[in-house]
């Protein structure tokens, strides 16, 4: 166990990191880590890693594991690993994660961790044309910790279906982001809103689209583009997204 802090940080979370090195599925010997990230809020997080890249993760809210590994290079990542029994090692350590923090608290008596509130904006994912079907994208942003609830609303009416949300990545700051996504159909007169709860927020964050049929959106693909390359191509989170965070004295 290793707890990661500095004189000038609150701790608010701890670290198990379980080492082992070895030849996963060829003659070449590969560097393979599982890290386990206990967060005093009561979030467990719990990805693999192999050769500093994530590999896969442990998604509780849906019972599994999932993997990240590009399909270019891994046709089917699941084939390597004996998934059930690694999702019940991913469980364990969920388990040892709330004896743990609260063996810290006691021994700590940290006061309440800082919060950092989310930003969000909503746009589309290609140029918006009318019935022609689209993606909605809720970008969140700088929250922490990483436990929020995104809803979707059309015309007032909570949507439910086609809606999707990513997991948790991290950011340089060590604060968090995370999308939500909508599949809808264009049309005159809809109004669609992202609604964003979380602890630092003092009321839910919404924003609203609707859809422009006289403008060009392009824009919409060419920032989600950016942003989706490097949190998922280049594994700009993936690698650290269970490190700890810290606040400096602000």
């Amino acid at each position: 166990m290793m707890k990661i802090c500095s004189p000038d940080m609150k701790c608010s979370a701890l670290v198990i990191l379980m080492i082992n090195s070895f030849c996963v599925f060829s003659q070449i010997r590969h560097d393979t880590f599982v890290i386990v990230g206990c967060f005093y809020n009561g979030t467990t997080e719990i990805e693999f890693e192999v050769d500093d890249e994530e590999f896969l993760y442990a998604d509780f809210d849906r019972d599994e594991l999932v993997y990240t590994v590009p399909r270019f290079l891994v046709d089917d990542p699941s084939k390597l690993f004996d998934s059930e029994h690694e999702y019940r090692n991913a469980k364990k350590g969920k388990k040892s994660c709330s004896a743990l923090v609260a063996i810290a608290k006691a021994e700590e008596r940290n006061p309440p961790e800082q919060t950092d509130p989310p930003e969000s904006i909503v746009y589309s994912s290609e140029e918006v044309e009318l019935e022609v079907e689209n993606t909605l994208i809720c970008f969140v942003n700088h929250f922490y910790p990483p436990e929020i609830k995104v809803t979707w609303t059309r015309n007032g009416l909570p949507v439910l279906e086609g809606a999707s949300l990513s997991r948790y990545y991290l950011n340089n700051d060590q604060t968090f982001h995370q999308f939500s996504t909508l599949t809808f159909t264009p049309r005159e007169g809809d109004i669609y809103s992202c609604t964003v709860e979380h602890m630092a927020l003092d009321r839910p964050q919404t924003r609203i689209w609707e859809p422009d049929f006289s403008h060009d959106s392009s824009v919409g693909p060419d920032v989600y583009c950016g942003v989706g390359l490097a949190v998922g191509l280049l594994g700009v989170a993936a690698g650290t997204f269970l490190m700890v965070k810290g606040h400096h004295g602000r």
